[in-house]
Order: C-alpha cells, then sequence, then structure tokens
C-alpha cells in the first residue's frame, strides 16, 4: 500500500482516502474537483497592514535626514541623525526578517477558503474545508494521484 499523504485527520493511500474516520475506497470514487471561495479581506488587509509596516520606518527615516538637515546645518545634528539612521538601519534585518516570514506564512495559509470534492457512489461529497493553501494542494493532489495510479491500465491504440 501507498501512502499519498497523512496527517491527523487526512489519509490518502492507494486504496482509499480516509478524512476524519470516515473512508472512500478508490473504487467507489469516479472524480474529484475543488473550489475556491470568495476571498477574505481580513487577510489581505493584514497583509497590507505588513507592507506598511516595512516600509513606514523607512520613510521617517528619510524624512528625519531631510528635515534635520533643513532646519539645522550644524554637523553635530547632521551627523546624530545619520548615526542614529544607521543604528536604525543596522536594527531593521532581523525585523524585516520576521515581517517577510510572516507575510510568507500569510501567502501558505491564504486568503479564501478551499475545498475538495468527490463523487462517491454517484453522489458529491465534500472530503475537505480549510483556509490552508499548503496543504489544500497537497491533499488535493495526493486524491489526483492515488486515482491515476488506481485507474487500470489502458492496452495501446492499434493504428
Amino acid at each position: 500500500m501507498v501512502t499519498y499523504y497523512d496527517d491527523r485527520s487526512v489519509q490518502v493511500t492507494s486504496s482509499a482516502v480516509t478524512v476524519d474516520g470516515d473512508s472512500y475506497p478508490l473504487t467507489e470514487i469516479s472524480e474529484v474537483w475543488h473550489h475556491r471561495g470568495n476571498l477574505s479581506w481580513r487577510v489581505l488587509a493584514g497583509r497590507g497592514a505588513l507592507g506598511a509596516a516595512m516600509i513606514v520606518p523607512l520613510v521617517f527615516a528619510v524624512i528625519g535626514i531631510a528635515v534635520g538637515i533643513w532646519l539645522d546645518r550644524s554637523p553635530t545634528v547632521t551627523v546624530a541623525i545619520i548615526g542614529t539612521s544607521v543604528l536604525i538601519g543596522l536594527a531593521a534585518p532581523p525585523i524585516a526578517d520576521q515581517l517577510f516570514e510572516y507575510f510568507d506564512r500569510s501567502y501558505a495559509r491564504g486568503s479564501r477558503q478551499r475545498e475538495v470534492w468527490i463523487r462517491w457512489r454517484g453522489h458529491p461529497v465534500r472530503l475537505l474545508q480549510t483556509r490552508d493553501a499548503l496543504r489544500f494542494g497537497q491533499i488535493y493532489r495526493a486524491v489526483q494521484r492515488a486515482m491515476e495510479a488506481s485507474e487500470p491500465a489502458r492496452p495501446p491504440r492499434r493504428r
């Protein structure tokens, strides 16, 4: 028996698809498809806020340097502003790394509801509903591969 996918609630093998304890033998599944729900504006707004969090400090640093130079032309103030900007710049990469990591995870989780459906014994059955885009893709592809592998080999066509 080949296992195509396995986690706490979903198992896809060469003989059946099991979701939350309900088992569907591959021989009884005639079709698999997916459905995408509407975009979640809350997730998109969160990504926008992350983008702003990454850009705003740079904008303030440029404005601070420009204002500092324009208001007071003394070398001491200019050096202090540039020195502070350099220190902030040195602290920015670790913070930006954390923000980018969070940004990447938001894409892996997805911004819409996704569903995997099968036709089992002639009736449509929703196997899975999730916002996790990565997990959805892995499960959907595993079911497709299992069904492809379970199809009987067709003899080559004669010409």
